[in-house]
């Protein structure tokens, strides 16, 4: 009885054993590794910083070896660029002379008014052709001739109507997000759950009690879908636009700074219109997610 309380616990690893016991530390530190890397989003993370450093060396590599011409710039020098850039993004010392942000912001503005324009006609349009067989038929013929139209085809009408460049990108951006929107209200509205429907008419509710409850909140994942859509379609043309129309916007940088043959800049500038899209599409696709209803 002594011994035991002398050496704590008997046998093999008591208490007083001479063999060394394993520290906390070293059994916790492969473990949380090896839990870390089982995560999707770690190992898609490692993969994306892997990818990102196997074009910056081939990149890099090409350009110091001339594989590429010689107006092509370094990584290292388009993060330098990036740096000035961001610097002081807000200065403005005219139209040829303003920062990075105050192009992306006047973009942004242009993309938005257009973009909140189309919202604004497509989705009550979008409802009202959904709901009648009769107007879909009508309008139709309407909606697949001007659809696949260019939409930069309409910048020289827009700028002999309006005549003003602002005014005109804003009608560019319209006529291209409008279309998206527009078919995926009616495919909305016009795949409506019947049941949903017959519930509403069991519970004898008027036409705008119908639309609000039942057909509004239905149709609104393929709405959003739409809006998805539409701005990507927007954001991508807003570029174009502003290289033909002038004036302050990215487009508008990307192209003086190809005429000063500052390529530099110009990946910075494609860098910062990818961040910004991806930015966009993720903010609609959360709201997608929030809004659709997956039956079971």
């Amino acid at each position: 009885m002594r011994g035991d309380r002398l050496t704590g616990v008997s046998g093999r690893g008591g208490l007083y054993s001479a063999e060394p016991r394993p520290q906390p530390s070293e059994q916790m530190v492969p473990t949380a590794v090896a839990q870390l890397w089982k995560s999707q989003a770690f190992r898609a993370a490692a993969l994306f910083g892997g990818l990102v450093l196997a074009l910056w060396a081939i990149w890099e590599a090409a350009v110091r070896l001339h594989v590429v011409s010689q107006l092509v710039p370094a990584p290292s020098e388009v993060a330098a660029s990036a740096v000035e850039l961001l610097k002081n993004p807000f200065y403005d010392l005219g139209v040829n002379d303003a920062g990075i942000g105050l192009h992306l912001l006047s973009s942004l503005r242009r993309v938005m008014v257009g973009f909140a324009l189309a919202v604004a006609c497509a989705v009550p349009a979008g409802f009202w052709i959904g709901m009648s067989p009769v107007i879909a038929k009508a309008v139709d013929p309407f909606v697949q001739v001007l659809r696949p139209v260019s939409p930069l085809a309409w910048l020289p009408i827009g700028l002999a109507v309006l005549k003003d460049a602002d005014r005109t990108a804003i009608f560019v951006i319209f006529i291209s997000s409008v279309w998206p929107v527009l078919l995926n209200t009616i495919f909305g509205v016009r795949n409506i759950p019947s049941i949903y429907l017959d519930v509403s008419r069991t519970l004898e509710a008027g036409r705008w009690t119908t639309i609000r409850k039942v057909i509004w909140p239905a149709a609104l994942p393929s709405i959003l879908t739409g809006m998805r859509v539409s701005m990507g379609i927007a954001w991508l043309v807003i570029i174009a636009a502003e290289m033909m129309i002038g004036g302050r916007g990215i487009g508008y940088f990307i192209w003086n700074e190809w005429n000063n043959l500052n390529l530099a800049n110009m990946f910075v500038c494609i860098l910062l219109i990818g961040s910004v899209g991806m930015v966009l599409d993720r903010l609609f696709a959360y709201l997608e997610r929030r809004v659709r209803y997956e039956r079971s």
